[in-house]
């Protein structure tokens, strides 16, 4: 192809457009991504910073010695399939011995819990905002925005108050009578959860809402003219037009969840370890950067997987509206 057609075909106000995204992946996601991936391969050492190079040259001889490690991925990967087996077995109690196994299954069915409860929860509230009156569609968009006004932090102590044994949940049930003692709904499986959704919410229902306004009403009065009632209507039309949305959504809601530290850590309890205090333990408190390296690294290719199924739906989508 000649120039001019290049020039032709390539403007430079396209150009930038296209380049800015790449630029922004390539800062704050490659090259975060290569440093992480480069102290993986190496190992602990008393030493600032805390593990060894990768290379060393050697002037005597005029060339570079290369020290490639992957103890890392081998404590990692140690029993692994052994240990997923006893773990995903439920028809035995025993556990398996690669703790990693354990915490990055934690972290994935935390994910999933939290990503369902927020569709079965987010979609309802998507679909009466977007079919409400135009007037209250800003006010009730703005009442789902408004927790972001506030620190997480504080909205995460806010809960805590809340639930705790003498918080003010448990106050209200017992000069009520209708409990005799204080509920456990703090520090364990019930609170992460809990605070979790209530985070995570909103991520939901934006998309949803987006993919919901812009469905065409006609089909619904198509739909009720040739019999269907509301709920094969929602089945056979509503749905499967939302279908980006949910995806979108759950994608949204299910990878910052995967790595989710502060609520965890604040309101989780011992029990409901996730691979974010994993993370936070290898780097500060033990100070192996190596090991939380390689945890970081082998978090980011699983999370890779949904992100590029996602990537891969959405070109045949439109891929497919463009042959339409």
């Amino acid at each position: 192809m000649k120039w001019n057609d290049l020039k032709t075909k390539f403007k430079p106000g396209q150009g930038l457009v296209i380049g800015i995204p790449y630029l922004w992946l390539l800062v704050l996601f490659l090259i975060p991504f290569f440093i992480v991936l480069k102290i993986s391969v190496a190992e602990q050492a008393i030493a600032i910073p805390p593990y060894t190079p990768l290379y060393t040259v050697d002037e005597d001889f005029g060339r570079v010695n290369v020290a490639l490690s992957y103890m890392n991925y081998a404590d990692i990967f140690d029993n692994f399939w052994s240990s997923l087996w006893l773990e995903l077995n439920p028809f035995t109690e025993e556990k398996g011995s690669n703790l990693y196994v354990r915490i990055y299954l934690s972290s994935i069915m935390t994910a999933l819990t939290t990503t369902l409860i927020c569709l079965l929860v987010g979609y309802p509230v998507a679909y009466a905002i977007a079919r409400s009156g135009e007037k209250w569609r800003n006010v009730l968009l703005l009442a789902i925005m408004l927790p972001f006004w506030t620190s997480l932090l504080l909205r995460v102590y806010a809960w805590m108050g809340l639930l705790g044994q003498n918080g003010i949940i448990n106050n209200m049930l017992l000069q009520a009578g209708i409990i005799s003692q204080p509920l456990d709904m703090f520090y364990n499986a019930f609170s992460l959860n809990l605070v979790m959704v209530y985070t995570y919410l909103p991520f939901m229902i934006l998309p949803l809402y987006t993919q919901l306004l812009k469905m065409d009403l006609r089909l619904l009065e198509a739909s009720a003219d040739l019999g269907a009632g509301p709920i094969k209507s929602f089945l056979t039309i509503t749905l499967p037009l939302s279908k980006s949305g949910i995806i979108a959504g759950s994608m949204l809601v299910f990878i910052p969840a995967v790595g989710e530290f502060v609520i965890p850590e604040l309101v989780g309890g011992p029990e409901n370890l996730m691979i974010g205090k994993v993370l936070w333990q290898a780097f500060f408190a033990q100070n192996n950067w190596p090991l939380a390296s390689a945890l970081a690294v082998i978090m980011v290719l699983l999370l890779v997987v949904p992100i590029a199924l996602f990537h891969h739906y959405e070109t045949r989508q439109l891929e497919g509206v463009g042959r339409g």
